[in-house]
């Protein structure tokens, strides 16, 4: 077998096989590479191998695509033709998506991709397209968030390593559900990682909040363009993953003419081609630039990008909460929250309060098509970033959950849940950890305690990261849905799924088509787009006469009962509600449901799960 690995600065480089203390064969330099290093030696898969530079330690290899012990011990090879894929798959384009994002390691008690795949039915009945994994990449300890890996090309053992990533995948295609995975290029975790002895794969020249940036433009550059670019590219073609989510770009720090997304999504279009199966990437980013989904040359050739601005507008009109990146969206939420339904984004080269300049710039709603954006309530980021993980169940009565869940999935954008928020879960999720450095563990303990402190939290009430009963409590409970409120909730979300699924307006691509009214005051909106009409009512005090243009139109869903417009084309909702209407063709007469159909119950507005600190 050949085995390579890219070594610029070192002057000699032996290849281990099998154990540390095994076999050792010289290697030797690649004529044609610079910087490469070759050698033969028998191996098969599961052989344990590795890299000693210059009689140093030895080393994982940077690409090993398998670490069973861990990502500071020897790698394993893999041979992946040696897995059996039981369900052809021919793919699931991005535009008409419903997304999922889940963690393996919080989704289910056992925390594996197998137990995990046991509740694929349940998504599959839910009615979302994709699942969203949280990174999968190898990271030191057994449980954490997954944006700690070292190892890009590796599959985190405690899940399940390569086999049960594939298992898992192919478990998805059987319930005809996409895989997207989260991949983190922008940096590394602060212990395992032993990629700047191989060579110089980060660069002083740009500091990101995670220290040095990786080299996308220093010298060498080159080759670490090209390890991230494949180890992407392997997850593709060899786990048969559909798309690609990619961690806070913003962060890829690149000087050089042609941008690192831009090769990036070129690779991912090309291979798209060469498979027959749609492949996307899915960005996160705090620019708010239009380059980013642009086309190629002038933009990135990214197919999406997450919509902080939507999540935060809708936050903030549902909770009234109004500190730090949230103040801007506060001071008029509504307000917000049409501009965003409208135009994609709220920052769109106007001030902002928070950041004490302008931001980002305005899409082109005509050239940018909706579901290039992606729209949500919750994520990873927005729950486990809070002092104590809290969820919106936590603060929000039911009908506001209904309301935010028609909004995001009426939405014109590509929508997307968070685990658990499809029946309103009550348990929390957390921040947590699994450092084997002491030092390092203690120090992520003290940081997180002293961030919340300095807004006002007792160092006390914080969560300790490194406890594994913070990682337990962050378990989804499966027993929740079979609750009677949680059951209804769970019951809306297929509803407007399916709902989303059966008709053409939502998933239309023209952005310009979206029309949005509301009523700061009584708290009401109303979103249109064609002949639906998406009307919510988030006040607590009474009900709304919400004129909706929509004379004698038929209910489609509705949280609690409702009538349907009159000749006036107002709809009246009781206090904390919503209702999806279609307005019927000219000369055309509806059938009305009963006002006591649909999924309704008398108005329940406690929270579902205690108060909101």
């Amino acid at each position: 077998m050949d085995f390579e690995v890219w070594a610029p600065a070192a002057g000699a480089v032996a290849l281990h096989v099998g154990e540390a203390e095994g076999p050792v064969v010289a290697m030797e330099r690649d004529p044609v590479r610079p910087g490469w290093w070759r050698a033969e030696a028998p191996a098969a898969d599961g052989t344990r191998y590795g890299f000693a530079l210059d009689g140093g330690p030895v080393r994982p290899d940077p690409r090993a695509r398998r670490l069973p012990d861990g990502p500071g011990a020897m790698g394993a090879v893999v041979d992946h033709s040696l897995f059996r894929w039981d369900r052809p798959w021919y793919g699931r384009p991005l535009p008409g998506a419903v997304l999922y994002e889940l963690h393996i390691g919080t989704f289910t008690p056992e925390g594996t991709f197998d137990a995990a795949a046991r509740k694929l039915a349940h998504l599959a009945e839910l009615g979302v397209t994709h699942v969203e994994l949280m990174p999968v990449c190898s990271f030191p300890g057994t449980h954490g968030w997954g944006y700690d890996g070292v190892a890009p090309w590796a599959v985190h053992e405690p899940y399940g390593g390569p086999p049960g990533l594939k298992r898992f995948v192919d478990a998805a295609h059987g319930h005809g559900l996409g895989v997207v995975l989260d991949v983190v290029h922008n940096h590394l975790g602060p212990s395992g990682n032993h990629l700047p002895e191989f060579g110089p794969y980060f660069t002083e020249r740009h500091h990101t909040p995670w220290g040095a940036a990786v080299n996308l433009d220093a010298p060498g550059s080159d080759e670490v363009r090209a390890y991230f670019l494949g180890s992407a590219l392997a997850w593709l073609r060899d786990y048969r993953i559909d798309g690609l989510r990619l961690d806070a770009v913003h962060a890829l720090r690149d000087d050089r003419a042609r941008h690192f997304l831009a090769e990036l999504s070129e690779a991912v279009d090309a291979l798209a081609a060469q498979t027959g199966r749609p492949l996307f990437l899915v960005a996160e980013s705090d620019l708010n630039d239009p380059r980013t989904t642009g086309p190629r040359p002038g933009g990135h050739g990214i197919h999406a990008q997450w919509n902080d601005d939507f999540h935060h507008a809708l936050h903030t009109a549902l909770t009234g909460e109004s500190q730090g990146y949230y103040a801007d969206f506060a001071r008029d939420p509504l307000a917000a929250l049409a501009k965003t339904l409208s135009g994609g984004f709220f920052h769109d080269g106007c001030w902002s309060g928070f950041r004490e300049r302008t931001h980002g710039a305005g899409l082109d709603p005509r050239a940018t098509p909706a579901y290039r954006l992606l729209a949500y309530a919750q994520t990873h980021d927005q729950v486990g970033n809070r002092a104590l993980g809290d969820r919106r169940a936590a603060g929000l009565s039911p009908g506001l959950l209904a309301c935010s869940a028609a909004l995001v999935l009426m939405s014109p954008f590509t929508p997307m849940l968070f685990m658990g928020e499809e029946w309103g879960a009550r348990t929390p999720w957390g921040y947590f950890t699994d450092h084997p450095d002491p030092e390092l563990a203690e120090a992520v303990r003290r940081g997180r305690r002293r961030e919340f402190a300095s807004h006002g939290w007792a160092e006390e009430e914080i969560p300790d990261p490194q406890s594994p009963a913070t990682r337990d409590r962050s378990v989804l409970d499966w027993d929740e849905p079979g609750h009677a409120v949680h059951a209804r909730l769970l019951s809306w979300h297929r509803e407007l799924i399916a709902l989303r699924r059966s008709r053409p307006e939502p998933s239309g691509p023209d952005l310009s088509t979206v029309r949005v009214t509301y009523d700061r005051e009584a708290r009401w909106l109303c979103l249109t787009r064609g002949a639906l009409r998406t009307v919510v009512n988030l006040s607590s005090d009474g009900a709304a006469r919400i004129p909706a243009a929509a004379p004698h139109a038929e209910v489609l869903a509705a949280w609690h009962p409702c009538d349907p417009p009159g000749a006036d084309g107002a709809v009246r909702l009781p206090p904390e509600s919503v209702a999806v209407l279609a307005v019927p063709p000219a000369g055309r007469a509806v059938r009305h449901r009963p006002a006591d159909a649909g999924s309704g119950a008398p108005p329940d507005r406690r929270p579902l799960g205690g108060t909101a600190p």
